[in-house]
Formats: C-alpha cells, sequence, structure tokens
C-alpha cells in the first residue's frame, strides 16, 4: 500500500502502532513508516524506523520478516550514501531469507547495483530473482523486476531488450492497482524513448508521469533527472538547470537521498555546460564527483568526472594532465559499457588538438569516431564530429566537409522529429560546432560559392518546412482561451494603475507552462527538406539588378558573402562583438527619437549608422550597385535598422533570415481573391488611426470606428457572415476577437494588424498582438493552414526575435513566414505612434500602385517629414521577406 496509495499506508501504519501491536505487526508498520520517510520524507528518519522494524522482526523471531526489512534498510542506507553498510545489509538478508523472500531481496540488491552503477551485478541479482517471483505468481513484483531490468538495459545502451521488458511489465501492471509503479512504468517507457531518439514522445510520457505522481504526492526526484537529460537533448538547457537546482533544494529541505542528491548535481552539471555556464558547471560537478566517491558509485563517479574536465576546457584549462585525465574517463566509461565513452574520447581529441599533439589526438578521435555508424542520433553525431576534426588535422578540406554534411544529414532527421518549431530551433545547436568547421574548410579551399552554401546549410532551418500544427487537442484548446482571458483580465489591472493579483499571475504562468508543455509533445510529420540550396538557382533569380548581402561570421568576424550578376564575391568587415555593441547604441537612440524633444541626437543616430555599416558591409557596400538590396544577416543581428546604414538609406530594400527562406518566398504565389483583412486592436496611443482611413481606400467608404454609426460600406463588413473573393474585412472594438481574427486572416492577400505587440525574451512563442479578448500569440498563428500573402504589423517590437539554437529565430515575424506568407512590414525599434499613421498611410499607397513591400516601404519612408521624429520612425520599421 505505501507505493499504491502512499498518505493512507502512513496513516495506517501510525494508528496499528498506536494500538500496541505484537513484535511482528510493529515491524511491518516501521518498515512502512521507513520506506515513506526514505522515499518521501527524512533519510534520517526512515533510517531510524528501519532499524527499530529490523529489531522488532528479530524479537519475533522470523527470519523472513527479518531478511525483508534488511533489504528495505540497504537500500536506504545506499541512499544515505553509506554504501558498504547497505551492501552489508543485504549480506545478511540474502543469508536470512529463502525462496520468495529471497527473491525479493535479491530484486532490491538489483535495484541498488544500479542505484550504484555496477550493471552487471544488477543484471545477475534480477536475472535470479524473476524466475522465483513468477512461479510465485508474485504479479507486482515481478514487474518490478522486469521494469528494473528494462533500466539496466538502457543504461547499457540496449534499447530493444528495454523495450522488451518495459512492455512486459506494462501489461503486469494493468491487472494491479498500484499506482505509483504504473506511474513509475510511464516514466521508464518515456526514458526508452529518450533513448531511441523520439523526445516529443519522451517530454510526453514524463509529463503523464509526473501528472500521476502529483496525484499520489509523491516527490519526483528521479523523474526530474530524466526529464533533465531530455531538455538538455531538445536544446533547453537553461530550463533543465533550473529544474535541477530547484530540485536540489527541495531535497536539501526536507532531508532526502543523499544518491538523490549527487544524481541532480551531475545533471545541473552538465546542463550549466551545455548553457554555457561553465563555472556554474565547475562547482556543481566537483560537489557530485565527491558525493559519488564517498558512496562507493563509481560508475556515476567517471560521469561526473566527465563533466568535471569539459568545465575545465570551456574555462580555458585545457593541458596535457587534461588529455590524460579525459583519456583515463573514455577507457573506464567503455569498460562500463556506458554510452558516453566517445563522448569523453573526443573530448580527450579535442584537447590534444588544441595543444598540437596530432598523434595523440588522432588516437582519441578515431575511437570517437565509431560511433558515428549506430546508435541514437546524438551518439552519431559526436562520432562524425571526431571524424571531421581528424579530416582537420590531416589537412583534408575534402574530409571535413564530407563528414560535417553526414553529421548535419543525421541531425536533419532527428530535427524533423520535432513537430515543434521551438525545439527545431534550439536543436540545431548540437550541429554549431561541424556547421562551424565546415564554413572554415569552404573559407580555405573552397572560394566564395562553398562559403555561401554552408552558410546557408545552417541558418534558419526552421522556416524550411511548416511546423507541425497543434492538433485539436481540447485541453490544449481550453488552456490557450483560458491563457487569454487571463492575460486580458492581467492586462486590464494594470490599465487602471494597478498590478494583477499574484494568484492571477501565478494562473496564467502555470497556464503558459502547460501550453508550451502540450506544444513539445508534438512529433514531426514533414520529412527532412530535400530541396538543398543552389547557388546558381539564386544567381539566376537575383539576375542583374538585384544583390543580395548574406553575412557570414567565422571566429567572431563578419565576411559579407556579396550575391548578383551571376557570382558571389567575398568581403572582410569588423568584428561582430563591436557591430553588436553599436546596434544597440542605434536601438537606444531610436527609442530616445520616438519622443519629441531629443532632435539633437539625430545626428549622432546616423553617425552610428555610418560605423554599423563599416562594422557590417566594409568594403562590399562601394559594390552594392543601383538596384534592390537584399540583406541576410545572422541571428544575433537581426535587430539592426538597416535602412539607417548610409548606403542602404534609399533603396529598395528587404531582410531575410536566409537565402533559401527568401527563394521561397519568392516563388509563393499569392491566394486567388485579393481579400484584405484590417484590424485595430484596443488601446493604442494613435487608436489605430490609420485604420478608418484604409478601410475607406480599399472599400470605397470609411468602415464605422469603435463606437461610431452608419452602415459598412459595400464590400466591408465588421459582423458576421462570409467576406467575398475582394472584400475587405475590417475587425476593430469586439469584432477584434482572437478567434475571428484567426478566421479572418486564414488564406487573405493583406492583412494590416494595428495593436499592442510585446515581445517575450523569455517565451518568444509566447510574443503577441493585443486583441479585444487578450493576446494573440504565435501560438495561435500557427494554428493557421496558410498565414496572409503579405501582412503589416505597424506596432513596436513586432520584428523582435530570439536568437537560439545554431543560427535560429524565434519570434512574430518568423513563425509567419513558413506558414505561407511572402512578405512582412514589421518594426524593429519602439516608434512613435502618431508618426506611424502618415508612413502606413504612403506605404498602403505604394501598394494600391502594384508595388511590393520593400518598394512602398523605401517611398513611404521618401515621403515622410524630414523632422526627427519622423526620419526615426522609417527607419525602424524594415521589409521582410520577398512580396
Amino acid at each position: 500500500m505505501v507505493f499504491a496509495a502512499p498518505g493512507e499506508a502512513l496513516t495506517r501504519a501510525e494508528e496499528l502502532l498506536g494500538a500496541d501491536p505484537s513484535p511482528l505487526h510493529a515491524s511491518v508498520a516501521h518498515q512502512v513508516i521507513g520506506i515513506w520517510q526514505r522515499d518521501f520524507g527524512d533519510t534520517r528518519r526512515a533510517l531510524a524506523h528501519l532499524r527499530r522494524a529490523r529489531d522488532l522482526a528479530a524479537r519475533a523471531e522470523s527470519a523472513e520478516r527479518e531478511a525483508d526489512v534488511l533489504a528495505t534498510l540497504g537500500v536506504a542506507l545506499v541512499h544515505a550514501g553509506r554504501t558498504r553498510a547497505g551492501l552489508a545489509a543485504f549480506e545478511r538478508g540474502v543469508a536470512r531469507g529463502s525462496g520468495h523472500t529471497r527473491a525479493r531481496v535479491l530484486f532490491r540488491r538489483a535495484y541498488v547495483w544500479w542505484v550504484l552503477g555496477r550493471h552487471g551485478e544488477a543484471l545477475e541479482d534480477v536475472r535470479r530473482a524473476i524466475p522465483v517471483l513468477r512461479q510465485a505468481d508474485d504479479v507486482i513484483w515481478t514487474a518490478r523486476a522486469l521494469t528494473l531490468r528494462a533500466t539496466v538495459h538502457l543504461a547499457l545502451g540496449s534499447v530493444e531488450r528495454a523495450d522488451a521488458d518495459f512492455t512486459a511489465a506494462e501489461l503486469l501492471w494493468d491487472t494491479t492497482g498500484q499506482e505509483h509503479d504504473k506511474a513509475d512504468a510511464v516514466e521508464s517507457r518515456g526514458l526508452a524513448a529518450f533513448r531511441s531518439g523520439d523526445v516529443p514522445a519522451a517530454l510526453r510520457l514524463l509529463d503523464e508521469a509526473a501528472e500521476r505522481y502529483a496525484k499520489l504526492g509523491t516527490p519526483t526526484f528521479m523523474l526530474t533527472i530524466r526529464r533533465c537529460e531530455v531538455l538538455m537533448a531538445a536544446g533547453l538547457a537553461t530550463e533543465a538547470l533550473a529544474e535541477a537546482d530547484a530540485a536540489v533544494a527541495a531535497l536539501d529541505g526536507i532531508g532526502g537521498q543523499s544518491t538523490r542528491k549527487a544524481e541532480l548535481l551531475l545533471v545541473a552539471a552538465r546542463a550549466a555546460r551545455v548553457a554555457g555556464e561553465p563555472q556554474t558547471s565547475l562547482a556543481r560537478a566537483a560537489v557530485a564527483v565527491r558525493l559519488f566517491a564517498g558512496q562507493r558509485r563509481t560508475w556515476y563517479e567517471t560521469h561526473a568526472r566527465l563533466v568535471l574536465i569539459e568545465a575545465r576546457v570551456a574555462t580555458g584549462h585545457g593541458s596535457g594532465r587534461l588529455v590524460a585525465d579525459a583519456a583515463a574517463v573514455a577507457e573506464r566509461l567503455a569498460a562500463f559499457g556506458a554510452p558516453a565513452a566517445p563522448e569523453a574520447s573526443l573530448l580527450a581529441g579535442r584537447i590534444a588538438l588544441d595543444l598540437g599533439w596530432t598523434a595523440d589526438a588522432e588516437r582519441h578521435l578515431a575511437v570517437a569516431a565509431r560511433s558515428r555508424h549506430g546508435g541514437p542520433p546524438l551518439a552519431r553525431m559526436t562520432g562524425w564530429a571526431a571524424q571531421a576534426l581528424r579530416a582537420r588535422a590531416a589537412g583534408s578540406a575534402r574530409g571535413v566537409l564530407e563528414a560535417c554534411r553526414r553529421g548535419l544529414d543525421v541531425l536533419d532527421d532527428h530535427r524533423m522529429t520535432l513537430g515543434a518549431s521551438e525545439l527545431r530551433a534550439r536543436a540545431t545547436a548540437q550541429g554549431a560546432e561541424l556547421a562551424a568547421l565546415a564554413q572554415r574548410a569552404s573559407l580555405v579551399s573552397g572560394g566564395p560559392r562553398r562559403l555561401l552554401g554552408w552558410s546557408e546549410r545552417w541558418r534558419a532551418t526552421v522556416l524550411s518546412a511548416p511546423p507541425t500544427r497543434p492538433p485539436a487537442d481540447p485541453v490544449l484548446l481550453t488552456a490557450m482561451t483560458a491563457f487569454r482571458e487571463l492575460a486580458a483580465r492581467a492586462e486590464e489591472a494594470r490599465t487602471d494603475g494597478g498590478r494583477p493579483a499574484p494568484a492571477l499571475e501565478r494562473e496564467q504562468r502555470r497556464l503558459e507552462r502547460e501550453i508550451r508543455s502540450r506544444t513539445l509533445h508534438m512529433r514531426g510529420e514533414a520529412p527532412g527538406d530535400g530541396d538543398r540550396f543552389d547557388v546558381g538557382r539564386l544567381l539566376r533569380r537575383l539576375g542583374d539588378e538585384v544583390r543580395l548581402v548574406e553575412l557570414a561570421v567565422l571566429d567572431g568576424r563578419v565576411h559579407v558573402l556579396l550575391c548578383g550578376q551571376g557570382r558571389v564575391r567575398r568581403f572582410e568587415a569588423g568584428l561582430l562583438a563591436e557591430a553588436e555593441a553599436e546596434a544597440e547604441h542605434v536601438q537606444a537612440g531610436l527609442r530616445r527619437l520616438a519622443h519629441p524633444g531629443a532632435e539633437a541626437r539625430l545626428p549622432l543616430v546616423e553617425a552610428a549608422g555610418a560605423r554599423l555599416q563599416r562594422l557590417l558591409l566594409g568594403p562590399a557596400a562601394a559594390h552594392l550597385g543601383s538596384g534592390p538590396v537584399v540583406v541576410v544577416p545572422p541571428g544575433r543581428l537581426h535587430r539592426v535598422p538597416w535602412a539607417l546604414l548610409p548606403a542602404l538609406r534609399e533603396r529598395v530594400l528587404s531582410v531575410s533570415p536566409s537565402a533559401s527562406s527568401w527563394l521561397r518566398a519568392r516563388d509563393t504565389a499569392p491566394p486567388p481573391g485579393g481579400r484584405q483583412v484590417l484590424v485595430r486592436g484596443p488601446g493604442l496611443a494613435s487608436g489605430g488611426a490609420e485604420v478608418p482611413e484604409l478601410s475607406d481606400r480599399y472599400a470605397g467608404r470609411r468602415t464605422p470606428s469603435e463606437g461610431g454609426t452608419g452602415a459598412p460600406p459595400p464590400g466591408a463588413r465588421t459582423g458576421g457572415g462570409t467576406a467575398g473573393p475582394e472584400a475587405t474585412v475590417v475587425l476593430e472594438g469586439g469584432d477584434a476577437r482572437v478567434p475571428r481574427v484567426l478566421r479572418e486572416l486564414d488564406g487573405a492577400a493583406l492583412a494590416h494588424i494595428a495593436a499592442h505587440g510585446t515581445f517575450r525574451a523569455d517565451s518568444p512563442l509566447f510574443s503577441s498582438l493585443r486583441m479585444a479578448d487578450g493576446p494573440l500569440i504565435v501560438h495561435d498563428f500557427e494554428r493557421l493552414d496558410r498565414s496572409p500573402y503579405r501582412i503589416i504589423l505597424p506596432c513596436c517590437d513586432t520584428a523582435r526575435f530570439a536568437s537560439v539554437g545554431a543560427d535560429e529565430l524565434l519570434g512574430l515575424v518568423t513563425a509567419l513566414l513558413p506558414l505561407g506568407t511572402a512578405g512582412v512590414v514589421a518594426c524593429t525599434a519602439p516608434v512613435n505612434d502618431a508618426a506611424v499613421v502618415p508612413l502606413m498611410l504612403a506605404l498602403h499607397k505604394g501598394l494600391d500602385a502594384g508595388l511590393s513591400l520593400a518598394e512602398a516601404l523605401r517611398d513611404a519612408r521618401a515621403a515622410l517629414p524630414g523632422d526627427a521624429v519622423h526620419q526615426a520612425t522609417g527607419w525602424a520599421f524594415s521589409a521582410f521577406g520577398a512580396a
């Protein structure tokens, strides 16, 4: 009962002890309380109760009872870090028990061997236990033993054997009422899904297990460890670190198991390393090594030493001693049969290469490279990275490029199993080293064309295929509706001069977590992009007039790849770090210029624009010709207001996340019918003043604004019904609600959405536009069958992105581009609301005349008054795509 209904078991055990039971029955009660304290409470109290249970069993002269208690005590001692005493308790338990009882003792000792990382002994004990448990028709303990054996197989990389045992155990659990064990089985299947490379299924199963544990009130420290491993594989290392650290604090708060604390510190150390926090990784790993050593857990201690060495290298402490340490760790992991052994060999090879020890490097890298031919995707990636480094050391650029191509192909296949665009974006970080190696090899041996091809190979890959549409999941839809309502109430509280109630904010955060969690469960359906980037095709589409400027960053320096007139030329520009700092100064200047009275800063902002041009374009600025320019910046530079650069200020200018994305936008055909949708959200300083004038322009007569009177003009509507093919739909006031707005946006030719924009750097896919009933978030747009062909977003922060993964962007604009949108006009900085109105009217005038978004935006800037506020407003807007 202590696993099926732990709270009830604890209560009944305490009641039994209060009724003056016999020594035999008192032994059982103390054992139950000891198990509860061991797993859910204070380990010290657990040991006290279990020792009392052992003594009472001896008084009752029951050898079987004493053997059973000794097994439970052995587990608790090992979890408390007292490994020698725990194993001694098991020796006595095996000797005292017989038959069925001994089989249960052997199962629990097998569990302890697994905790200690001694997998051979674990398999031997569970092999001896299972036939006896089956013969006794002990369904619960047989299922536990099968689950444990499967878990050990997973630790050794035997996924197929694990699957067979998990399946057999699940069939047995279905016949029992053991809710804790059922939850554990779901958790174990999540681990198996992860080991086989299915990250969405792993997240779904682990979340399901968490829900089951929550109903039982069960602490979930082991689940946290497994979830953190999956989060790291999905590129969410910062979240994994936060979860692991929170679990360590919670475990310390209840005086919990020392073994679990060490495991949590290990996973925290790994997460910190992946998240780029080497000092934090160093601190966590050092404590984990010390704890594992004291617990005599050599398997885990060796894994912790691997992370410790990685952290030392990341802090710049490469040395010959570390080569030897990494090699020793690799040998020990290989002896254990641990899947992490190739990682250690790769690390030893990397350090040796940096020291110039080519012979040692080749020996270690050759061992690591063996993993490229089999195993999960990330293991094969490790092998291909080792092979690429071997080729580089041998001076074979061709070998480097082949290994990088093969490794990135593996990661491509892995990414496309992920349905959520966020996971696809973050997963690319695992290919960053291969992409950088290939770019360096291309720069040395292949010329500008090859460098362009490799720059495109791993740039904005998430935009290469539409994300998997969120399923018609009633729980997800309900959560999104509730989130929207709460967000609207919170915004109303802020508008009234107060702040939302803490309970309201907590519930809003909970709903955000639920929405994000359910979207991360989506499995990818689209195959890998077989339409590889073709430099020749790009040059043909550019022709003689258009120039495409792709900025590649190698070793911190910007390289300009200028494409056009049938060729690709390369120019060296400035340092990326200096360009980023200058871009931040420009952003600050534009923010000041959005308010009247800051005219004196205009020359300073223009001078900063000239410095940005030198850093980002260098000598290429003199070779842009006189025609349109497409800029393809790296993810970290997408907030640059490109129209501010002197060489681009008077041009037809568009921005694209990649050359491939620009080509797809050029090939996107507008939908039939040409329907326009004009949306005006609440609370705008300008009141969205351009929307009524635009409705007059598109429909021949002004549509009534919110609170106005009169009938809508022919061809326009603000109420229900279905728009005709040439209709203009105007949504404002109560009509500008998210479900209605999404319905009208689907398949439209042009959408103009005047609404407050909010960018969420902490969670980019919750960036939003404020509608009458709450925020319209990126997750909502992903539900569209086809987003509008052209979209104009006239408000602040609509073109802000989070740079994640290798060179990916998450935000509102990048969510629209794979869904059928060929062109977007959006804002990269705060702007003056009043100055936006004439810019938008001039922009639509150009569109009426048949111009593209980029052409119309260029002409609209030129039509603005020459004062500082209007100039800054024009520079803050960019045209994205090719429509």
